[in-house]
């Protein structure tokens, strides 16, 4: 999905949901992906995340999941913007 040294684009945060944002160069050009997830404290006291969600975090995790669809489309834009024009004038 994403390599180790790569930082995500955007990250959301909503309590204890977070959705993170990637942006990934191909030869195609850039695309985009998200990953959701939720952080919770394990009975270690070890601070971890899941990707499984609570009927109570869908609503949230909804909202989540349209504003990152938001940003991804200025993304898109703002990438489409700063290409080099291509074709004859």
């Amino acid at each position: 999905m994403t390599n180790s040294n790569q930082k995500p684009a955007f990250t959301l945060r909503d309590r204890a949901l977070k959705a993170t944002i990637w942006r990934n160069q191909s030869e195609k050009g850039a695309h985009y992906s998200v990953q959701f997830t939720r952080i919770y404290t394990a009975t270690d006291q070890q601070v971890k995340d899941t990707h499984s969600f609570s009927q109570s975090d869908l609503l949230r995790l909804s909202h989540m999941a349209a504003k990152a669809y938001d940003l991804i489309a200025e993304y898109r834009e703002n990438d489409k913007l700063s290409q080099p024009a291509t074709g004859a004038l």
